[in-house]
């Protein structure tokens, strides 16, 4: 897929240099954006990144990634279902700030393409954000999401709590 200058597609092993590098960036820039530190991330070895790059094709699940016209990685997602009768489930949603707006377009285009894998996987995409994220959660909403009323604790800190937010398909 092509869009605005920018690649969008599924990640495979043999990306894994570019999936830690993107990962690292993702949790020093949001770190209540997911359910990871970065000390823990820096501890992870090859292969730990080989199967994460993987999940792009794995099934039932996927990771996209979006790329630059320069081939710079600027912005990633992904989905998995781990449950069959709710559908899927959307993960690690990042985009680079010189990346991000609704002008550039590399989140529309990576939630599109999202959205068309999980349709093959349900009818509802759920995510979960951080209360304290108001700029995804605005990101979401203008893009159909709407909040469910649950809240999960956010697993890294027991105080804090994500919000549910789901799209039908």
């Amino acid at each position: 897929m092509v869009t605005e200058g920018y690649r969008i597609r599924r990640t495979v092993a043999s990306d894994w240099r570019e999936v830690r590098s993107l990962r690292l960036e993702m949790l020093r820039d949001t770190p209540i954006a997911f359910g990871e530190t970065l000390q823990d991330a820096l501890t992870h070895t090859e292969s730990e990144w080989r199967m994460r790059a993987a999940r792009g094709t794995a099934e039932h699940g996927t990771v996209l990634v979006a790329i630059d016209p320069a081939g710079n990685w600027v912005g990633t997602m992904g989905g998995y279902v781990p449950d069959p009768g709710a559908g899927a489930l959307l993960v690690g949603v990042y985009v680079t700030p010189e990346h991000r707006g609704r002008e550039v377009g590399v989140f529309d285009s990576l939630l599109g393409a999202i959205e068309e894998w999980a349709r093959g996987e349900g009818e509802v995409l759920t995510l979960h954000v951080h209360e304290d994220n108001a700029r995804a959660r605005a990101a979401y909403l203008r893009r159909g999401f709407t909040e469910t009323g649950h809240r999960v604790r956010y697993v890294l800190d027991a105080a804090s709590e994500e919000i549910e937010m789901v799209k039908r398909l």
